[in-house]
């Protein structure tokens, strides 16, 4: 399902707040973080239905998805 343009736009900006809170880096670097991770590609094109959880979870989900891709 293709999430509505507007709706992903509040969701993501939510969710960088959230994620720039929850790793305690500035916004700056939380979007830069969110738009290179694959969570930005389900939740634009409505994968999972991703756009549909909650703001704490996909924030959660990215923190952990980052700490992936330091590790490698």
């Amino acid at each position: 399902m293709i999430a509505n343009r507007t709706l992903v736009g509040h969701k993501c900006a939510n969710v960088i707040k959230a994620y720039s809170e929850l790793a305690g880096i500035p916004l700056r670097e939380a979007f830069d973080v969110f738009y290179k991770s694959s969570l930005y590609t389900e939740i634009r094109f409505g994968i999972s239905d991703m756009h549909c959880r909650s703001d704490g979870y996909l924030a959660e989900e990215l923190l952990a998805e980052s700490s992936r891709e330091r590790l490698l």
